[in-house]
């Protein structure tokens, strides 16, 4: 019902978003991998076929198509996210001496690792993601403690949704992935996704600490 609600937008970032983390829980329950593979395969069609045969997501077919032909003209934000963070050099131009935040649409959030890097340095992009690396290493490494497969797979997904809209959200950043508009967790503006993601902590931190009692 969800992914139905997000294809109704349509958002087919979100929508794959969570059927990644779908794939992440089921992966780790067990399931046969034929099974999983079909799966992958299953979603893969699905997703080219939505992209390329259904007029609804034609903007997702046009962002793609100017992420794999840079004459294009149509990479105007990414090409202003990748200048800022080479602009920003090792150590930043210094706070509120940024410019992406005025130049492109949606800086605060679907580009706020470029406005960070761009201030602050590509230092702190770097902390930035050992944290987060921190967190999942953390989190993974006690689900090996508990046996309550309810409780391993809660914290599989909790921690994937968190992980796979980092490296979305940086990938989108660096010029790896086409724009998505996907947030970033805990930094990027915006209330929902703010108490989503604070939420999802809660959890995580209530199960870890279950455990260890």
């Amino acid at each position: 019902p969800i992914i139905i609600l997000l294809l109704s937008q349509p958002d087919l970032g979100q929508t794959l978003l969570i059927i990644s983390v779908w794939l992440a829980i089921i992966f780790v329950s067990g399931i046969n991998l034929l099974l999983f593979a079909i799966s992958l395969l299953a979603v893969g069609s699905l997703t080219l076929f939505l992209v390329f045969l259904v007029p609804k997501f034609e903007y997702i077919r046009i962002r793609l198509m100017s992420f794999l032909d840079n004459s294009s003209g149509n990479n105007y934000q990414a090409d202003k996210a990748s200048d800022a963070i080479s602009s920003g050099s090792f150590f930043g131009k210094g706070i509120g001496e940024g410019t992406l935040n005025s130049r492109i649409p949606e800086a605060h959030t679907d580009y706020i690792i470029s406005v960070i890097a761009e201030e602050f340095g590509v230092i702190i992009l770097i902390g930035i993601i050992l944290l987060y690396l921190i967190l999942s290493y953390r989190v993974l490494k006690k689900i090996n403690f508990t046996k309550n497969n309810n409780f391993k797979l809660i914290l599989v997904g909790s921690i994937s949704i968190i992980l796979l809209q980092t490296f979305i959200h940086i990938g989108v950043n660096i010029r790896m992935l086409p724009t998505t508009g996907m947030t970033m967790p805990f930094i990027s503006y915006g209330g929902s996704s703010i108490v989503g993601t604070s939420i999802l902590t809660g959890i995580i931190l209530n199960l870890t600490k279950r455990k260890l009692n």
